[in-house]
């Protein structure tokens, strides 16, 4: 039996926050936080099939998918606030402890999540979400942190350049070993909120914030170790932004982390369902028991 996903809005520090949902609201909660370019239509199809076990909730974030869009100068657009609104969010659901999927930027809003109240924190399934610096591919990740060590107008350029339609076709289809697999309905998608008047100034305000996201691992680390938390990593092991030794490195902290590298790329839900469904239902099956 599929289960229906509802399409809602409501409103959290003055601003329409849009999230899909399905489940009963008395199962575990699992909640889906979406990387960049996209939004939470990267979980359409992973919403029902894990809904007949799960209480689902997946979020757009601010400055994403169908959320609000507030210029630079009306929304401090920071991981900070981005976590800040997802906190307000899960409080106004009423959801108490929950697990999380956290994908390529839902990884750093899900980590202050989870630093800031680890007891929430039920179990983590990571898809290409980035804790270590070990994760970093040095070829994708040069130009990023040469933008937020000296932005300008000639480290400005590359940045410009991972907003265009290239570039983000590039992030679903390179490493995919059949990239037939992949709808280009995708990324032209996602193109198109990208497109937006200002979205580009949002962007870059959020890639000049991500060293903050760097600065957070050794809490992070430490929080691993303490908790000794549940966490399955589902990883594209083609994914040029965030390597295969990502995923291995949860294994420093979490010896007992459950890891496996898919013969996809960076948004592996779209070439893998089934597989990355497996796993979850598996894992969340055993560690939520």
């Amino acid at each position: 039996m599929i289960s229906s996903v509802h399409h809602r809005t409501v409103t959290v520090n003055g601003l329409d926050v849009f999230y899909r949902e399905a489940g009963d609201p008395q199962a575990p909660a699992l909640v889906l936080l979406h990387g960049f370019p996209t939004s939470s239509h990267m979980f359409r199809h992973l919403i029902p099939a894990l809904a007949d076990r799960y209480h689902v909730i997946a979020p757009d974030h601010i400055g994403f998918g169908q959320s609000a869009m507030p210029g630079v100068r009306e929304f401090p657009y920071s991981f900070d606030a981005l976590t800040e609104v997802t906190a307000g969010l899960l409080e106004q659901l009423g959801v108490g402890r929950f697990a999380m999927y956290v994908q390529d930027y839902g990884a750093p809003i899900g980590w202050r999540l989870a630093v800031q109240d680890p007891e929430r924190i039920t179990a983590i399934i990571t898809q290409n979400g980035n804790g270590y610096e070990e994760g970093f591919v040095k070829t994708f990740w040069a130009g990023v942190f040469a933008y937020t060590t000296n932005p300008g107008p000639d480290t400005e350029a590359a940045m410009r350049g991972a907003l265009t339609l290239q570039s983000t076709r590039w992030q679903y289809v390179n490493g995919v070993a059949d990239p037939s697999l992949v709808s280009p309905d995708n990324w032209l998608h996602d193109q198109a909120l990208l497109d937006r008047p200002g979205n580009d100034e949002i962007q870059l305000k959020l890639f000049r914030d991500y060293p903050t996201n760097v600065d957070l691992y050794p809490r992070l680390h430490q929080y691993f170790r303490d908790s000794r938390v549940p966490l399955l990593a589902v990883w594209g092991a083609g994914d040029e932004i965030f390597g295969p030794a990502g995923a291995e490195a949860f294994r420093q902290d979490l010896p007992d982390a459950e890891i496996h590298l898919i013969d996809s790329g960076h948004f592996a839900l779209e070439s893998h369902l089934a597989t990355i469904t497996g796993h979850i239902r598996d894992f969340l099956g055993r560690v939520l028991a």
